[in-house]
C-alpha cells in the first residue's frame, strides 16, 4: 500500500513538474502556435475553396447527366414519333396488307409489346395486333388506353408507366403513347402504341453523378414516371421529394448534402431530375487535401525538432540532469541520495527545492508505512467484529424450545456447540488460527444449524492431514456454510448436501465448499464479490471473507465462486502456506 501511494504522490508529482514550462518549452511552444496558426489558417482558406470548387464542379457534372438523360428520352421520344408515322402509313393500305404489317412490326421491334386502335366517338377497341404474342380478348381493364384522353390530328399523347394488361401471360412494363389518324376512306381512328419502357430504364439507370448519384423522370405534377429505385420507392423505404421539386423552376440546388438539377424536356410535361451526393464527390479531392495536410505537420514537426534541439544545447542541459535525478527517485525512492544540480539562478532554485522535497517524501513515507501498519490492523479487527446477534438469538431460542420439549440432551450438544464456535470465534483476539480450529468452528456451526433445520441436509469434510497445522483466518468457512444453507439448501425440496474440503495446492492451501443447491447466475456470482451480502443471520458476509484474505496475504489470494443454476454452487478460498513461525513473524 505505502509503495502504491509513492508511486502515486511521484506521478503527481511528475504531473506538476510538467506543467511547469522552461524558457525552451516556451520557445517551442510560440514556434508549433505561429506554424500551427498559418496551417490552419491555410486549412481554412483551402477548405473554403475546395468546397466552393467542388459545389459547382457537382453541379455541372449534375447538369451534365440530366442533359444527357433528356437526350436518352428525346431520342426514345422521336423514334417512337417515327413509329407513329409509319404505323399511320400502314393504316393507309388495305386491310390484309396492314395487318400483316403491324404484327411484322410488333414482332421485330423488342420494344413494341402492341398496337391498337380504338373508336374515337365511342372508345371501343377495333383492333389490335400483337406479333407472336397472344392477346388477351378478355381484359378486365385496359391500362393502355384512356378515353378521357383523346389526342388531336398530329398530337401525341404519353400515358405514365404501367404493366401490360393486353397480353396473356406476359406482364411487361410498358408506356401507351397514342395519336390519331386517318384512314384511307378518311375515317379517324385513335392509334395507340405499347412500348416497353425498359429500354429507356436501361440508358437512365447508366447515367449518373459518381458511385451513387442516379437520375430519374417525373411530370409537372411531381407524379415519378421513372425511378432507377422504382421497387424502393412502391415499398415506402425510399422517398424523393418531388413535391418541393415541381415548386422550383430548372437549375442546379444543394440541400441536405444533396445537389439537385431539375430540366424540363421541351414540349413535353416530363422533367428530368439529376441526383448527386456531395460527400461521396468529396473524397478525390479529399486526399489531395491530406497531402497538403502532411506536408504542412511535417514542417511543423521539422522546425518543432530544429528549435528543441538548439535551445537543448544552450538551456536544457541542466534540466535533462535535474530530469535524470528525479527519474532515479522515482525508481529507488528509499534509497536514493541526491546531488545537486547547478545552472542558471532558476535551475539551482529548483534543485535546491527537489532536494528539500526528496528529504520530505523519505519522511513521509516512513511515516505512510506505519501508519498503513495500523491502519490494516483495524480494518481487521472491524471486520472480525461483525459477529452475528441473529444467529445467537435463533440458537438461543432453539435451545430454549428444546428444553420445553424435554429434549436435554439435544440441548446440551447445542450449547456445547455454541460454546466451541464462540470460543473458537473469540480466539484470545488473533485473527490466524490453525486449520484445524477453523474446522472445528465449522463444524460446531454445522451442528447446530442441523439441529435447527431438523436434519433437512447432510454435510461432510474431507480434509488432508497436512493442511491441519496451517494458520488462517479465523471464521472463514463458516459465512460461506451459511450462505449455502440460506441460499442454496434452504428453498429446496429434496435434501441438501455440502461437501467441505481442504487440500495443498502447490505453496497455497484451499478450501472448497460446494452445495446441490439452487444456484446463481454470473451475474449474481459478481454481484456477491463485489457488493457486501450479509447472511441471514447479520452475521460475516462472503464480500467480508474475501476482503479480509486480501488485506491479510495480498491482492493474488482470496475467494472464487463457480455455480450453475438448479446444479449448485461451489466457492474456492486459496490462503498461502502459513506455518506458526511465519505467523509469530507476522
Amino acid at each position: 500500500m505505502s509503495r502504491k501511494r509513492g508511486e502515486e504522490y511521484r506521478r503527481m508529482k511528475g504531473k506538476d513538474r510538467e506543467i511547469g514550462l522552461t524558457s525552451s518549452g516556451i520557445m517551442t511552444i510560440l514556434v508549433v502556435s505561429m506554424v500551427a496558426f498559418s496551417l490552419l489558417a491555410g486549412i481554412v482558406v483551402f477548405a473554403t475553396t475546395y468546397r466552393a470548387s467542388m459545389i459547382q464542379n457537382v453541379k455541372t457534372s449534375s447538369d451534365q447527366a440530366a442533359v444527357q438523360v433528356e437526350r436518352i428520352v428525346n431520342n426514345y421520344m422521336d423514334d417512337i414519333g417515327k413509329s407513329l408515322k409509319l404505323i399511320e402509313e400502314f393504316f393507309l393500305e388495305e386491310a390484309p396488307v396492314r395487318d400483316v404489317d403491324l404484327n411484322h412490326m410488333a414482332d421485330i421491334r423488342s420494344d413494341v409489346t402492341a398496337i391498337t386502335s380504338y373508336d374515337p366517338d365511342t372508345g371501343e377497341l377495333t383492333g389490335a395486333w400483337t406479333g407472336n404474342k397472344t392477346f388477351k380478348k378478355d381484359a378486365l381493364a385496359n391500362l393502355s388506353f384512356n378515353k378521357e384522353e383523346m389526342p388531336e390530328i398530329g398530337e401525341m399523347i404519353i400515358s405514365r408507366p404501367h404493366v401490360e394488361s393486353l397480353l396473356l401471360n406476359e406482364y411487361p412494363w410498358v408506356v401507351s403513347i397514342s395519336t390519331r389518324i386517318r384512314e384511307k376512306d378518311g375515317t379517324e381512328r385513335i392509334v395507340v402504341l405499347d412500348s416497353r419502357f425498359s429500354q429507356i430504364a436501361s440508358y437512365v439507370d447508366t447515367v449518373g453523378v459518381g458511385n451513387h448519384g442516379y437520375c430519374f423522370i417525373m411530370d409537372q405534377d411531381g407524379t415519378i414516371i421513372y425511378h432507377p429505385q422504382q421497387q424502393l420507392i412502391f415499398a415506402g423505404l425510399k422517398k424523393e421529394d418531388t413535391e418541393k421539386m415541381t415548386a422550383r423552376p430548372d437549375g442546379s440546388y444543394e440541400e441536405n448534402g444533396l445537389i439537385y438539377t431539375i430540366r424540363t424536356r421541351e414540349g413535353s410535361s416530363w422533367r428530368i431530375a439529376a441526383v448527386s451526393f456531395v460527400d461521396e464527390l468529396v473524397e478525390e479531392r479529399l486526399k489531395d487535401c491530406l497531402v497538403l495536410l502532411a506536408a504542412l505537420l511535417l514542417i511543423v514537426l521539422a522546425a518543432t525538432i530544429i528549435s528543441s534541439i538548439v535551445l537543448s544545447r544552450y538551456i536544457s542541459r541542466p534540466i535533462h540532469s535535474l530530469n535524470q535525478a528525479m527519474g532515479e527517485f522515482e525508481a529507488n525512492a528509499e534509497g536514493f541520495s541526491y546531488e545537486p544540480v547547478y545552472g542558471s539562478r532558476e535551475v539551482t532554485s529548483l534543485s535546491n527545492a527537489f532536494g528539500h522535497l526528496v528529504i520530505r517524501i523519505q519522511e513521509l513515507m516512513n511515516q505512510v508505512r506505519n501508519e498503513e501498519i495500523v491502519l490494516r490492523k483495524t480494518e481487521l479487527r472491524a471486520l472480525q467484529a461483525q459477529i452475528n446477534p441473529h444467529f445467537l438469538y435463533n440458537t438461543l431460542d432453539s435451545i430454549a424450545w428444546m428444553c420445553e420439549e424435554g429434549r436435554t440432551k439435544d440441548a446440551v450438544e447445542m450449547v456445547n456447540a455454541l460454546a466451541r464456535l464462540f470460543r473458537i470465534s473469540i480466539s484470545k483476539g488473533h485473527e490466524l488460527i490453525p486449520v484445524e480450529k477453523e474446522v472445528e468452528h465449522a463444524k460446531s456451526y454445522l451442528q447446530i444449524q442441523k439441529f435447527r433445520y431438523k436434519n433437512q441436509f447432510q454435510y461432510s469434510f474431507d480434509v488432508q492431514e497436512s493442511c491441519l497445522h496451517y494458520y488462517c483466518n479465523k471464521i472463514t468457512l463458516q459465512p460461506i456454510i451459511e450462505n449455502a444453507i440460506y441460499h442454496g439448501l434452504n428453498r429446496m425440496i429434496d435434501e441438501g448436501f455440502i461437501e467441505i474440503k481442504i487440500f495443498e495446492d502447490g505453496g497455497d492451501v484451499v478450501f472448497t465448499v460446494e452445495d446441490n443447491g439452487v444456484g446463481m447466475t454470473k451475474e449474481q456470482c459478481e454481484s456477491i464479490l463485489h457488493k457486501e451480502v450479509k447472511g441471514q443471520t447479520g452475521g460475516i458476509g462472503i464480500k467480508n471473507v474475501n476482503d479480509r484474505v486480501k488485506i491479510y496475504f495480498g491482492e493474488q489470494y482470496g475467494m472464487k465462486i463457480e455455480s450453475e443454476l438448479d446444479e449448485g454452487t461451489k466457492v474456492s478460498i486459496r490462503m498461502p502456506k502459513l506455518e506458526e513461525d511465519s505467523y509469530e513473524a507476522r
